[in-house]
């Protein structure tokens, strides 16, 4: 073979070589975007580099396999649901202090699912493998309730948090914590100690009383 087609030769090896290693990557990548969705642009534009964004997404899921993860029984789920319906009924009456319950009810759940959680950032990291669809808004929750400690959230405030707690919490529990109540939150009770009942009209037109506080 001569120095010409020896050449030649290399230079193919060495942009097939290339072309795999492109094609590695871009299904990586999109298997990346697949696993944490809005979690990997968040990521690649917290680092600056989509190269050490995505490096660090394969950490996370390198530390996530190494967790010793359960689900949760019927019993355990059951128990969480009681627990989340009177977190909703505690946010009429005192919304701080049910958002506080909250918090550590979600906190209870992560670390019965086997998460660690001690650290908080370490804590969004693996939740994000395989519950990055709710993580905003465990954060936006968690944002609100550091705030609400500092006497810096509104009703309307606490009552978002609230939402967004129950967004992660369902999706480790698996289910709608209250069944058919939907996404919304309760209202708080009116300072105006007004206490009368809140209606709601049912199929034929006919007012009756409210009875799910998640109605509102």
């Amino acid at each position: 073979m001569s120095a010409t087609a020896t050449i030649v030769l290399i230079i193919v090896i060495l942009l097939v070589l290339a072309a795999i290693a492109l094609g590695v990557r871009a299904v990586r990548r999109r298997r990346l975007q697949q696993t944490f969705g809005p979690e990997y642009d968040r990521v690649v534009a917290d680092s600056g580099s989509r190269t050490e964004a995505e490096r660090e997404l394969l950490e996370r899921t390198r530390r996530h396999a190494q967790l010793e993860l359960r689900a949760l029984s019927a019993e355990s789920r059951a128990k969480y649901a009681a627990a989340w319906e009177e977190v909703q009924i505690r946010f009429v009456d005192s919304p701080e202090e049910a958002v506080t319950t909250a918090d550590e009810l979600v906190t209870h759940l992560i670390a019965e699912r086997g998460y660690p959680t001690g650290d908080y950032d370490e804590r969004l990291a693996n939740l994000s493998v395989e519950h990055a669809a709710t993580l905003e808004h465990y954060r936006s929750a968690h944002d609100i309730s550091a705030r609400s400690k500092n006497g810096e959230a509104g009703t309307e405030d606490l009552r978002q948090a609230l939402v967004h707690y129950r967004a992660l919490f369902a999706d480790l529990l698996g289910e709608d914590p209250v069944a058919g109540a939907g996404s919304t939150a309760p209202a708080p009770r009116p300072a105006t100690g007004d206490t009368a009942a809140t209606t709601t009209a049912d199929r034929s037109g006919t007012e009756r009383p409210t009875t799910d506080p998640t109605s509102h």
